[in-house]
């Protein structure tokens, strides 16, 4: 469900439990998030305030965000009249989304001063504004400058104006009687399913998604017309849950979808009191992973775009390389022609024609026909014939170069879109971003994105050199550990950099995947048993996963080298066996 009036009149009961807390810091993360710093008991916490158009809300937080170098305006301003001061109260009118959170502290001189910050949770019109005791404004996240008279101005140095609304207010209905009344419906044409968006509309701050979890709580069929019965049970269980608000005798619920992934929440009564700040910290875990989910999803996107433009722009390459290859397959045609013609000049009448016919002495003298440019002469057509084969006699030398380089980019491409489709964190992705940014491959297309603000991520470190980001995935096989590489660039860094000598190393045969070590550490190497245990998760970790028989290598990392100037992955191996196995994580 949204987050509407009744999720923000239930979040900022439980942040009652906040007044009298010091605010100590304040950060701005990004263009939409504020965070604020407090400080109560002996215990700091951080209250996040979201403007974003799709994901608005208030909340407590336990998800650190990356913050600026340089503090932006609005985050000094904050700071300069905010910190040290002292929550006074929060406040949340009705069921409106404008939550007011009052400050009261000290000056230089120790007169008492007041400043409120106003959160207005409205969609695109999300804004964050501090006022002074008179509610005159300070300033604001966003200003709005007033064009006509159903704007408000928010700006410096005018007073706020608390933002009107034509519906109607829940919390002042009397009974179920007054309820219908107000909802103006005519019954007999009105059913179930249209409650939601009829009581949306008529009521402030009540969502669509409230209404609809009402009705399927109550499991009716939607498609009845509205009778007295069903709705005063509708009106029933609405009040229920609005009136509990106050109480902190609501929790959520998670709704997810086939696949076991959670995609919505919703409000639901508890028999007693919920734990201090349990819906804030649900609604925080909530976002904290739809937001994580959809930026991976974005974030793997633009990537793979990228990817996938330089792979069709490799295709073509090859598909024009194979075209100019089959030209050179006549090449000795033309040298032919050429031969022929040079031999006979003094038997061919010396007049421009379409075509000559002449013995093919290398085919006992039957005759061909030479096809001719008629502009020319015929000794100046051999010459013609002869230049063509020279080209393309040049240019079959340089076009299977091109065709063996292109050949091998696209299987560095190939290599990378399987990376791509195992990643499953932010911080992969990022990494192959990394990989790919220093490749000549896809230079020309990395280019546009290094200006752009890629995620920021922590990277973990398991390494001998501190300068290379390192966090293989590790797994434990009885007393071995055998280390899984996530991209091209780990791959290189664990076979080549990290394993010893003597260790074993597991790839797929011709197959894209990752590379895997058998850390030994001295020991001898281990049974059959282990071995097969770690080729089934190296097919596991390759294109092949689903497949029921893959050819997995194995040999020692001694024998495994690397070509110079080769594509990052990219090795070659000898001394090694194959194992076929099932793939198995």
């Amino acid at each position: 469900m949204a987050f509407d009036g009744i999720v923000t009149k239930a979040i900022t009961s439980e942040l009652q439990q906040l007044i009298g807390g010091r605010i100590d810091k304040i950060y701005e993360p990004n263009k939409n998030d504020i965070i604020l710093g407090f400080y109560l008991n002996g215990v700091n916490y951080a209250l996040n305030i979201c403007t974003n158009a799709q994901n608005y809300r208030l909340h407590l937080t336990t998800h650190t965000k990356p913050n600026p170098k340089n503090a932006l305006n609005f985050c000094m301003l904050l700071r300069k009249h905010l910190i040290g001061l002292r929550i006074k109260n929060i406040i949340s009118v009705n069921l409106e989304r404008v939550i007011t959170i009052e400050f009261e502290g000290f000056d230089d001189i120790d007169d008492i001063i007041t400043k409120k910050l106003i959160i207005e949770l409205m969609g695109r019109h999300c804004n964050v504004i501090l006022v002074d005791e008179n509610n005159m404004i300070i300033d604001s996240l966003r200003h709005i400058s007033s064009d006509n008279e159903l704007t408000r101005e928010i700006i410096p140095h005018v007073k706020y104006v608390y933002p009107s609304t034509n519906k109607l207010n829940f919390l002042e209905v009397i009974n179920f009687q007054d309820f219908k009344s107000k909802l103006s419906l005519d019954f007999d044409k009105v059913h179930i399913s249209d409650l939601p968006s009829q009581i949306s509309n008529i009521f402030n701050g009540i969502s669509k998604g409230f209404v609809s979890h009402i009705l399927a709580t109550l499991h009716l069929d939607t498609s009845l017309k509205i009778e007295d019965s069903p709705l005063e049970l509708i009106y029933t269980n609405m009040k229920h849950i609005i009136d509990a608000t106050d109480s902190l005798q609501l929790g959520f619920d998670t709704i997810k979808d086939d696949k076991g992934n959670v995609k919505d929440y919703v409000l639901c009564k508890r028999d007693s009191s919920s734990d201090s700040f349990s819906l804030n910290f649900f609604i925080d875990d909530y976002y904290f992973y739809k937001e994580t989910s959809e930026e991976f999803k974005m974030y793997r996107n633009s990537i793979s775009k990228l990817i996938l433009d330089t792979l069709k722009k490799y295709n073509k390459r090859l598909y024009n390389i194979n075209e100019k290859l089959k030209e050179c397959d006549h090449m000795d045609t033309y040298k032919l022609y050429g031969e022929l013609i040079t031999a006979n000049l003094y038997r061919i009448k010396n007049e421009n024609t379409d075509t000559v016919s002449l013995e093919n002495y290398y085919n006992n003298n039957k005759i061909i026909t030479i096809p001719l440019d008629k502009r020319y002469s015929p000794s100046h057509n051999a010459k013609l014939f002869f230049k063509k084969y020279a080209k393309l006699k040049n240019a079959l030398l340089i076009v299977g170069e091109q065709k063996e380089e292109t050949l091998k980019d696209l299987d560095y491409i190939e290599s990378v879109i399987y990376e791509l489709e195992a990643c499953s964190t932010i911080e992969d992705i990022s990494n192959i971003f990394e990989e790919i940014s220093e490749s000549s491959v896809f230079k020309e297309r990395t280019e546009k994105y290094k200006e752009k603000k890629n995620p920021k991520v922590k990277k973990s470190k398991l390494t001998k050199n501190k300068y290379v980001h390192f966090n293989p995935i590790k797994y434990k096989i009885e007393d071995y550990t055998l280390l899984v590489g996530r991209n091209n660039m780990e791959n290189d860094y664990l076979t080549l950099k990290y394993a010893k000598k003597t260790d074993l190393w597991f790839h797929t045969k011709d197959i894209h995947g990752s590379h895997c070590i058998l850390v030994l550490n001295g020991s001898p190497v281990p049974e059959d048993d282990i071995l097969l245990k770690c080729a089934e998760i190296a097919a596991y970790h390759s294109k092949a996963k689903n497949s029921s028989n893959v050819p997995v290598d194995i040999c020692e990392v001694k024998y495994v080298k690397k070509p110079n100037g080769a594509k990052p992955g990219m090795v070659i191996y000898k001394n090694n066996k194959t194992l076929h196995v099932t793939p198995k994580n």
